[in-house]
């Protein structure tokens, strides 16, 4: 056996021990990971990449389209904010003011019915299918223990953890937030083939209700729940409940975790600009759509409002975040704005003093400045300075 023949034979030694750890360990999802990002030169997700899953359909029924208003896209884009747009390769900007769009715009071949990725806006849409569970019974109370709904979660320090704390993200649960990081909660969530599972090898190990702490997992253990006492999967109580009441134009897709198995609940729900933005409407309108109140008004106002009771890490008084939706109390010193997030730049944002909702998704954001992306300013200062007041 020459040189060359035993290398080979070496390489494919070590790389069949590697195989069988990933096996044993339970880590073959790396493959997929792999596969998915640093093999098409990315080290994170993409916004299109929904085919390579499992879906579920998020049915819609009879559509409800936004009226154009009467300037609509009469106004430019400010440069200034137009040149983010484009540097951060955005694939769609909408704004809607008083209930009618009135700026849109859409890149890289993009448009009004192109489906992307929510990402983690989709923690705001989990948040609001509680809140209809609430609404209609199925659940007494946000101050309940998770405990009566989920068993698991009855011993130790876990006896403790409230419907809220999953809500405000201060479960005390020891969930690994790392987007770099393939062995954390995140990729192992996205690119795994079993949430349930995955969820049971985390516990609660500080004291829930105090510190905020942003975790993916912690909406995965609110949509187990919202399926618990509702019988039926995420999307389907979604569709029936919100999605087809508020007109979406368009079916949407929510990724699962393999062949008809559970939605990722902390992410990836697929849909476009203008059906993303009913969510928007939805609160804006804290919980109204055009007469039907679908989520009581006083769980809204809750879920879009800081959870001040809560520290951050660096010991400040949470003012950034309420039931799964980011807050931004007195931007400019003039408005109280709230609003979904996402990775890579997805924004469903609602200005409440000005009747408005934006959107943006792309490819691409800013890092965080404070609590907030710093991409986020443009968006508003953008909508702001075109329709404010009109």
């Amino acid at each position: 056996m020459n040189k060359k023949t035993k290398r080979i034979l070496k390489v494919a030694g070590v790389l069949l021990v590697l195989h069988l750890i990933l096996v044993v360990t339970d880590h073959t999802y790396l493959y997929k990971t792999i596969r998915m990002t640093v093999f098409k030169g990315k080290l994170g997700p993409s916004i299109d990449e929904y085919p390579a899953f499992a879906n579920r359909v998020v049915e819609n029924g009879k559509p409800q389209p936004w009226h154009k208003a009467k300037n609509y896209n009469k106004k430019a884009i400010p440069q200034e904010h137009l040149a983010e747009l484009e540097r951060l390769e955005s694939i769609a900007y909408l704004v809607i003011k008083d209930d009618s769009i009135v700026t849109e715009e859409y890149w890289d071949g993009y448009n009004d019915a192109s489906y992307s990725n929510s990402f983690s806006m989709a923690k705001s849409m989990v948040s609001f299918a509680l809140g209809v569970a609430i609404s209609e019974g199925k659940i007494r109370s946000v101050e309940d223990p998770v405990c009566l709904y989920l068993e698991e979660y009855c011993e130790g320090k876990a006896a403790g953890l409230t419907i809220k704390d999953l809500l405000t993200m201060s479960s005390g649960i020891n969930f690994d937030e790392h987007y770099v990081n393939p062995l954390a909660y995140p990729a192992k969530a996205n690119y795994g083939k079993d949430l349930r599972e995955l969820s049971e090898e985390y516990e609660v190990t500080e004291d829930p209700g105090k510190v905020f702490i942003y975790q993916s997992g912690t909406t995965q253990l609110i949509a187990f729940l919202v399926e618990k006492v509702t019988g039926q999967s995420l999307s389907s109580y979604v569709a029936e409940k919100l999605w087809q009441p508020m007109g979406a134009s368009h079916e949407a897709l929510w990724s699962l975790d393999h062949e008809e198995g559970d939605e990722k609940a902390f992410c990836c729900f697929n849909s476009n600009a203008r059906d993303f933005a009913r969510w928007g409407y939805l609160a804006l309108h804290r919980g109204n759509w055009k007469g039907q109140q679908l989520i009581d008004s006083s769980y809204v106002v809750d879920a879009t409002s800081p959870a001040t009771w809560l520290k951050t890490q660096i010991g400040s008084t949470n003012m950034q975040y309420g039931y799964q939706w980011w807050t931004f109390p007195n931007y400019d010193d003039k408005y109280d704005l709230y609003y979904m997030r996402g990775i890579l730049g997805q924004y469903v944002i609602v200005i409440p003093e000005q009747n408005m909702i934006v959107v943006r998704l792309g490819h691409k954001r800013e890092k965080a400045g404070d609590e907030h992306p710093l991409d986020f300013y443009h968006w508003v200062n953008a909508a702001l300075e075109m329709h404010a007041n009109e």
